[in-house]
Formats: C-alpha cells, structure tokens, sequence
C-alpha cells in the first residue's frame, strides 16, 4: 500500500473515532436533557393534576376509578406522557392508563412519595427506562390519601442513533473529503522529502546500505555538518582503532590522528590522500554530500595500504640492489680497462700498484664498516649505498662514533628499510650537487638504536617537517613505485617498533630514526 494510502486510512479511522465519540458524547447529553427537561414537565404535569378539585374530592371515594378515569385520559393525551396513574394511599392502581395494572401495586412509585413527598427520577420497569414524577394527594389534615403518577418513556438509543445518521454520514463524508486531500498533500510533501520513495522502499534502502557498509573491505566514514559521526562500519572502526558506539560521537573527541582529524572535518573533496598513522599507511578519499545546495557533512573511504607500502619497499629494495650491482659493474668494467690498457702498454708494474691500490681502497671500506658494524646485513647494505653513492659522485661517510652490535633477523631487516630509505632521501636531495658528502650514524644502547643521516642538501622548510612523513611527501616529480612513500614507510616501521623519525633543518638536512633494539651475541665466524 502506497504512503498516500495509509495516511487515508489512518485519518478515515481517526475521523471514524472521533465521529463515534462525539455521537456517544451527544446521545449522553441529550439523555442527561432529556432527564432533566422532562422530570421537571411531567412533576408540572402530576402537580397540576393532583390540584384538581375534582381529584380531591374523589380520591379515596368508591367512586373513584370511574369518575377519575376520564380525567386521567384527558391529562395523559393533553401532556403526551406515556404513562398516568393513580394509586391509593398504598401504592395500588385505582386508575391508570394501562387499564392492566388496576389493582396491582404501582412499579413506578417511589419510597418517598408514600411518605407524602413529591419526588421526580428515573425508573426501570419492564426493561424499560421512565422519567417519572410522584405527587402525593393529601387531605386537610396532611394525611396521604394517594398517589399520581406521571411517567415519560426515556426514546431507544438506536431511535437516536438512527436520528444521528443523517448528520454523522454529512461529517464522515467532509471528514472523508479533507482526509483524501491531506493525504495527496502529505504524501507529495514526504515523497519530495524521500526522492519518490515509499517507506518500504526506503526500509530496503537502508537495509542495502547496511549490509554494503559492513561488507567490504575498506573503511566508510561519515560526518554531518555539526562535526559528528553519522556513518561508521566495522572497517572504518578497525583501521582507525575507534571504539565500538564511536558513530554519533564528534570528531574532536575521538582518539584520533590529528591529520585524519583535519582531513574527516575539511568540506571540499580530496581524492588518494596518503595518512601515516599508527602502525598504518592509509589513503583518503573525501567527498562532500550537498541537498539542494546545503552542505550535508562527507563522506570518507580509508584504504589500508600498509601491506602495498612494504612491497613496495621490497621492491625497492631490489631495485636498489640491481642499481648497486649495476654501478659496480660499471665501476669494475672501469677497472678492468684500464688494467687491460696498462697491459697492452707493458706497464707492469703501474698494473700491480692499480691493482694494490684498488683493494687497499675496498679493503679499507669494507673494513672501516664491518669494525663498527657487526650485523652483516646491514654492513653489506651500507657498502652497496658508499657504491652506489660513488657513482652519483656522492661519498658516503660512517660518523667515527658509529656502532652497532648483531641483530635478529627481524630487527635487521627493520633497520635497512629506515636506514636504506634515509640515505636514498639523502642521495636524492643532493643530486646534481658537486663535493657532497653524506654522514651516516649508527649508534646502540642496551634499549635503542638511532639511525642518522645528514645531507648538506636544500633541507626541509619547517612548514613541511611534519607533511613529510604523515601524507607521502614527495618533491619529486615522479616517483615510479609510488609519490613519497619511502619517508611514511620509515615512519611506520619506527612507530610498530614503538620508536619515532624526526627531521632537523640546519645546513642541510638530519634525519634521525630510533627503534628498540635488543643485543644478541654473534655467531662464530661472523665479522
């Protein structure tokens, strides 16, 4: 059944109600006149006739019946009443309307009455309602020497129901009319508010929307223009680590990253930002929900891009090695010609001090590095970046404090991917400049390691110290694996390893990375 329909019905049954209420109401009050109008007529009535002197000179007569009868009759037919009667002293019929009831004790009399009152009110007899008047007849001496009755039949409720039908069908039929015209106009009202919906097809609106909300995979959040919560699924809730009950709460005091924070109660849309929080990497998308030019609130998609971001740095990773191998390739084939042209000169001995110096050169680098650093993974990792820098004429240099005892695997791998991508952050900032050097420092407690790189690159303007890290930062134009990852994925990794990266700006720019860190003793044979 369409809306217009219902509301039609549900006014058609209210006007049903209320027209059923009033006739009651009106049947009641017509009563309550009735018993009141009539009373006081049909006491004038039996008053008037007790007065009579013909009535007083013949109560308690033999004569009585037949000389007041006619009298009687005359009374009952002038005033209307449906019922007349005499009674003697003792409440027995002497003279009635009913020709029936001479001789038998009177039902409409009551107590008071034989004590010599006058008394008007309803009886029932026969299963049927009088409005009665009892005037006694009394003699000179105040005694009771009868009395008269005067009695009026109270009209059947279906008599006056019926008498109300007429008016009843009127209003039902006006009530009716302006129900049908209320229900268009409110059912036009509602469906312009519902864009032509039907309740129910509103009900499986929602219901779609609830079962889409809660099964898919990203995160779905809304906020209404008061900066409250109005849409929040089960995704949203765990990428963002809310409690449950958080949808209706306002933004502001929810425990959240005030980056997202800005990014949830900004009103213009904004598409694939990237948000560093926690132990996640997630992309943003927000757009803003308008109603005839009113602005609604947003609506916000979250992506957990934390997996796609340490694939990413694999495969940077990777391509990184390749780089290395390549450029010591590039370098060794370097080498290898000119040992093969020193040969073909017959400059022997320039070959053997080439070759000496080349490596004392190697043997001194992977020295100086594997001295300080103990872990093997990440002193190959630093002797492919002094390479790989070498060949941007770029030189890597170990601070001399530098230090760092064997790690766990994990730890290890921890370490080269915030280390790795400092230095190509450094490598990057630097390009094109001439006499760079690049300082790395590693350094370890009984809790901590810091990792630290410094270029006398541009640095970083203070405005973007924090964007850096928590949007995907990037100043490159391209970036092949991904804009600006490199810097949020070091800030991950530090912060799952409860550690934090800080950026200072001074002469260039220090990177400075710490994460926990617990020795281990290194195997036999290790460096």
């Amino acid at each position: 059944m369409t809306l217009s329909g219902r509301v039609f019905l549900l006014q058609l049954a209210v006007i049903l109600a209320v027209l059923v209420a009033v006739t009651f109401v009106s049947i009641s009050q017509s009563r309550a006149e009735f018993h009141d109008v009539q009373g006081q007529r049909m006491l004038a009535i039996a008053e008037s006739f007790a007065s009579t002197p013909l009535v007083i000179s013949q109560m308690g007569t033999p004569q009585a019946s037949l000389v007041l009868a006619p009298e009687m009759e005359k009374t009952r037919a002038l005033s209307d009443a449906s019922v007349v009667t005499i009674t003697n002293a003792g409440g027995r019929v002497i003279a009635s309307s009913d020709p029936t009831t001479v001789g038998k004790r009177a039902d409409l009399v009551a107590a008071s009455a034989l004590k010599g009152k006058a008394w008007a009110g309803d009886i029932t007899a026969e299963r049927q309602q009088y409005i009665v008047a009892n005037v006694p007849v009394l003699r000179d001496d105040g005694s009771l020497i009868g009395l008269i009755i005067v009695a009026e039949e109270y009209p059947p409720i279906g008599t006056e129901l019926v008498a109300a039908v007429p008016g009843l069908l009127i209003y039902l039929g006006i009530g009716a009319g302006l129900g049908v015209l209320g229900s268009w106009v409110l059912s036009r009202l509602v469906r312009r508010g519902t864009r032509g919906l039907e309740p129910h097809e509103i009900a499986e609106l929602a219901d779609h929307r609830e079962a889409l909300l809660f099964s898919i995979r990203e995160g779905v959040i809304g906020v209404g223009a008061d900066g409250r919560v109005t849409i929040l699924n089960k995704s949203a809730m765990e990428l963002l680590g809310l409690p449950e009950g958080s949808a209706g709460s306002r933004v502001a005091d929810l425990p959240l990253d005030d980056q997202i924070r800005r990014t949830l109660l900004a009103p213009a849309n904004e598409t694939e930002t990237v948000v560093s929080t926690g132990a996640r990497i997630l992309v943003l998308n927000r757009r803003a929900v308008m109603s005839r030019g009113r602005h609604l609130g947003t609506v916000t998609t979250l992506r957990d891009r934390t997996e796609l971001a340490e694939l990413q740095s694999q495969l940077a990773m990777n391509q990184s090695i390749t780089e290395t191998m390549r450029a010591q390739t590039h370098e060794f084939f370097n080498h290898l010609h000119t040992v093969f042209g020193l040969i073909q000169l017959k400059e022997f001995d320039e070959v053997r001090t080439f070759i000496g110096t080349l490596t004392r050169r190697s043997e001194e680098i992977n020295n100086e590095i594997s001295e300080r650093i103990k872990d093997p993974t990440v002193a190959a990792l630093l002797v492919a970046k002094t390479s790989l820098a070498r060949e941007s004429g770029i030189r890597l240099q170990l601070a001399e404090d530098s230090a760092l005892g064997p790690l766990d695997s994990t730890l290890a791998a921890d370490v080269i991917t915030v280390l790795g991508n400092l230095i190509d952050n450094a490598v990057d900032a630097t390009a094109g400049l001439s006499d760079i050097v690049i300082l790395v420092g590693l350094h370890d407690d009984a809790s901590m390691i810091t990792l630290s790189v410094f270029d006398p690159g541009p640095g970083v303007p203070e405005d973007l110290e924090q964007r850096i890290f928590s949007r995907g930062f990037t100043t490159k134009s391209t970036s092949p694996l991904g804009r600006g990852i490199g810097l949020a994925l070091v800030r991950l990794v530090c912060s799952q390893r409860g550690g934090q990266v800080t950026v200072h700006t001074g002469g260039g720019a220090r990177f400075e990375a710490t994460l926990p860190y617990t020795p281990v003793d290194a195997p036999d044979g290790r460096p």
